[in-house]
């Protein structure tokens, strides 16, 4: 469930045409995207955000810019990207990810920032409520960290001797915590065991699954 939070304006003010404003090249609007994760990963909801701006009537080089920015899986340089965009004065910044929307709110308190997700806003932040935001972020929230304990009751409901799950997440990430504390009171009433495995990048992903696996065969032994 995605809920949209509250109305963030943005006002263009259109001066008068005259001769000498007509020879001045046509400045397109500009996005700046931001994002932890490598482009590619991101393909389809890339091709779905541009198909919105496509139905609105912006077509990328043509009447509107985007400045693409990602930190290939490596948070550490979202500051520096971020700052970039602001630099470029780009006239809003769409961020994914909360740990990308960190670096926006850090980098300009200016800039309209609409996130494209993120599980806890308003405990990571971003908005003073969902009802009214506040300073210069709007988005969607995901409320995934709620869902986690509902997850686990649905599997158990489908895998009825469930005893040991593992958990798979970012220690970094801003909705880890809460992710945790929803999860362990269910896994606690089912008497299930949780293993937790930090995944910080995606070539730790096969180890992760490899130690699960490891962690499984041994307890049935």
């Amino acid at each position: 469930m995605k809920h949209i939070i509250g109305p963030l304006a943005i006002f263009v003010t259109l001066a008068p045409c005259g001769a000498a404003l007509a020879q001045q090249p046509t400045k397109h609007p500009t996005i700046g995207y931001l994002s932890a994760p490598p482009l590619s990963v991101s393909a389809a909801r890339i091709e779905a955000f541009r198909q919105g701006l496509r139905e609105l009537g912006y077509v990328e080089e043509k009447n509107i810019v985007i400045e693409w920015r990602s930190a290939e899986g490596k948070s550490d340089r979202l500051p520096a990207l971020a700052t970039e965009l602001v630099r470029l004065k780009v006239d809003i910044i769409v961020t994914g990810g909360g740990a990308a929307t960190r670096a926006a709110k850090k980098a300009t308190a200016t800039i309209p920032i609409v996130m494209a997700q993120d599980p806890d806003p308003v405990g990571n932040g971003f908005v003073a409520s969902l009802a009214r935001p506040g300073g210069n972020i709007t988005g969607l929230s995901t409320y995934a960290p709620e869902l986690s304990g509902k997850r686990l009751e649905i599997l158990r409901e489908v895998v009825p001797k469930l005893f040991r799950v593992a958990v798979l997440g970012t220690s970094t990430y801003p909705g880890y915590t809460q992710v945790l504390r929803e999860i362990e009171p269910t896994a606690k009433a089912f008497g299930v065991k949780l293993q937790y495995l930090d995944v910080l990048d995606s070539k730790d992903i096969e180890t992760a699954l490899r130690a699960a696996s490891t962690e499984l065969t041994e307890s049935s032994l």
